[in-house]
């Protein structure tokens, strides 16, 4: 149904003759309503539209420049604060080294002290030790030596029947400790 008016609607232009836009009867009040339309619209834009449109666009641009400003000075505050913060960083490495050297220092003469007093009581022990080494070493020869001469007179004895001289068994119980 749409399509038999259109077909109608486009048969009753195609008969009254050309589009009526370019007829040329009409050609003069298109002309006079273009003026008067022109020069209400350019009116309008140029007292009404373009003014607000320009409020609109400087109040953006200061809006802008003060977010700017303000990033700017928030960049500056936030670099102030990174640089005291790496200083503060920097300051805080330092004392905790110093402090781990006087740590190690201290820890060190301490070992080094307590290394000493240990080495110097071992010194020690090890003198007495020699000492009770060599008075026992000594204690136990002269024993040695009552045992070697018990022993060898008595051998004697038991072998040829009669004691051996006290001296001649001292004499070579000495030249055999001698070799």
């Amino acid at each position: 149904m749409a399509i038999e008016t259109s077909i109608v609607v486009a048969q009753a232009a195609a008969d009254q003759g050309a589009f009526p836009p370019f007829q040329p009867e009409t050609f003069l009040s298109q002309l006079i309503w273009l003026v008067i339309t022109f020069t209400v619209l350019y009116t309008l834009m140029v007292r009404i539209i373009a003014p607000r449109l320009h409020g609109i666009i400087e109040n953006r641009q200061v809006t802008i420049a003060r977010d700017l400003d303000t990033a700017a000075l928030a960049k500056q505050k936030a670099e102030e604060a990174g640089e005291a913060y790496e200083k503060a960083l920097a300051e805080a490495k330092a004392k905790a080294q110093a402090l781990a050297q006087k740590t190690r220092d201290k820890l060190a003469a301490e070992s080094e002290e307590k290394r000493t007093q240990l080495e110097a009581d071992l010194a020690e022990r090890l003198a007495n030790a020699e000492k009770t080494i060599a008075s026992r070493k000594a204690e136990a020869m002269g024993n040695v030596r009552e045992i070697a001469e018990e022993a060898a007179t008595a051998m004697v004895e038991r072998l040829s029947g009669n004691a051996p001289p006290q001296g001649a068994v001292s004499a070579a119980l000495d030249a055999a400790m001698k070799r």
